[in-house]
């Protein structure tokens, strides 16, 4: 579907507190925080869209109050939190849709089962889709790990993304490290603790475009070159927002590099089944690891994932033969389909 006729776009962006009254956010779109926001409002003014930006923290006035005198063709969600809870993205979505806008994305339901990594598995089991063995430890709970789930064990946060709460320490060998790793993120992150058996392979990262009809990027891969042989490699907050880190360990995120014969094609359907059976919509990201015996076990999904050029998804499109500005224009294409 071509959408090129000039829209009134109202880009929703997170503020780290209470936006400013005026709304302006000039400054704070020439730092690297708001490098997405920058991209994306850049690219829908370059498309010829009227464009304006609401920040969104933790009340809905400021979006009722744009809404009303502004009211947009489309709504360009970008936020991923409400009142600092990252759960709660799904509620600035329900407001949308409830106030009858079109807007890009994924949405409530979608993000709901997306962000709960343990519903979103109970899923997958039932689609018989393969996944990490897991466990799940609320606050409060007696820490004893289950006979099933053998070391060594993978320990994050429940209802986090964008690598938060992972560490080296994340990775455990032994009951003790185990039981430290849970209580840490009971106690210093205040939420439930999500254990899984680790996967060792290669970590690869899957786009995906559209609602029902689906587009699969070409795929990209998280390498660690400098990590030593036999020790575990996954992508740690550090690992992937701390620029000397990555250099210490090499690590890069590349095109992927070759596949077995027919693995990107499995790879591909596997992913278009999760993609849908999570209810995600517009544009998502699933995070697999290929083991070394050809098995493909998703890691997570990711609905409407970072779309700053220099990311994931962007070079995924662009390498498919999209301009960045373009991709944009499928995303909001794609908000005003039916």
């Amino acid at each position: 579907m071509k959408t090129r006729k000039k829209l009134r776009v109202l880009v929703l962006a997170d503020t780290p507190g209470t936006p400013p009254t005026d709304q302006d956010f000039s400054q704070e779109l020439k730092t690297a925080d708001w490098e997405t926001e920058a991209h994306v409002l850049e690219a829908l003014k370059n498309l010829g869209h009227e464009v304006r930006m609401v920040g969104v923290y933790n009340e809905p006035g400021p979006i009722l109050d744009e809404v009303k005198n502004y009211p947009p063709d489309v709504v360009f969600n970008l936020t991923e939190h409400f009142n600092d809870h990252s759960a709660y993205d799904r509620n600035v979505a329900s407001l949308l849709e409830m106030l009858d806008l079109r807007y890009t994305g994924t949405g409530p339901t979608g993000l709901t089962l997306c962000k709960n990594k343990g519903m979103a598995k109970e899923i997958l089991a039932y689609h018989r889709i393969r996944f990490p063995d897991f466990a799940i430890f609320p606050p409060g709970s007696a820490i004893r790990r289950p006979k099933r789930l053998s070391f060594p064990l993978f320990i994050k946060p429940l209802n986090e993304e964008a690598s938060y709460g992972i560490s080296q320490d994340s990775f455990s060998e032994n009951d003790q490290a185990f039981e430290e790793r849970v209580k840490f993120i009971h106690e210093r992150m205040n939420q439930e603790a999500l254990v899984e058996e680790y996967i060792d392979g290669r970590e690869l990262y899957v786009s995906i475009l559209g609602n029902k009809r689906l587009q699969v990027f070409p795929l990209r891969e998280v390498i660690f070159s400098q990590v030593p042989e036999g020790r575990p490699r996954f992508a740690t907050f550090k690992a992937k927002w701390d620029e000397s880190y990555r250099k210490r360990w090499g690590i890069e995120n590349i095109f992927a590099r070759p596949l077995p014969n027919g693995m990107a094609e499995r790879i591909a359907e596997i992913c278009k089944r999760v993609y849908r059976v999570l209810r995600i919509r517009g544009y998502g990201r699933i995070d697999l690891r290929v083991t070394p015996d050809g098995g493909i076990v998703v890691l997570e999904a990711n609905p409407n994932p970072n779309l700053a050029r220099d990311d994931e998804f962007a070079q995924s499109a662009m390498k498919a033969g999209l301009t960045y500005e373009r991709l944009i224009q499928r995303v909001v294409g794609l908000a005003l389909m039916p």
